[in-house]
């Protein structure tokens, strides 16, 4: 246990350490760490963090393998997963005081009699602009609603109205 307390500390020291380094001695280290030459556009901040984060795993291990199989799946299939709404969540949204409401469907979103792909197209339609469709519905990236504590009716505020309904 105290072999473990030591090394957790000197751990801690180096990674102390490589916040004073200059970028070029930053460069030399990653390569001494990684055995690479460093991608040339990584900021100081990051190399870093990215030193510190293989020395940490060195000492401490890596990643389990669920986390790894996870990342691997994101890499495979190109980004975040995708929301999951289930078919028949409405989403109610009040912009410029007119009420937007939103149903979700197996195939897409239905919004004012026609199905769309993605929320962010009907975010454009409604608003004129480039939106992000869950951003303008307020979803959080699981998903979920997003809800304040003075929200009533539509959920609203003065300058637009978000929320979802299940």
């Amino acid at each position: 246990m105290r072999q473990q307390r030591t090394e957790a500390a000197a751990i801690e020291a180096e990674i102390a350490r490589l916040r004073s380094l200059a970028l070029d001695a930053l460069r030399r280290r990653w390569r001494v760490v990684f055995g690479r030459t460093p991608p040339a556009p990584l900021s100081k901040d990051l190399l870093g963090r990215m030193i510190a984060w293989r020395l940490q795993e060195r000492a401490f291990g890596g990643l389990d393998r669920e986390s790894l199989r996870f990342l691997d799946g994101l890499a495979r299939h190109g980004g975040s997963p995708r929301r999951r709404l289930k078919p028949g969540t409405v989403l109610v949204r009040e912009y410029h005081g007119q009420r937007h409401t939103v149903t979700v469907a197996a195939d897409g979103f239905e919004w004012q009699g026609t199905t769309y792909a993605s929320l962010s197209a009907i975010a454009r339609a409604i608003t004129g602009t480039a939106w992000s469709g869950p951003r303008f519905f307020a979803l959080r990236p699981n998903g979920a609603p997003m809800h304040s504590k003075n929200e009533k009716g539509v959920r609203g505020s003065r300058n637009g109205s978000h929320g979802a309904q299940a």
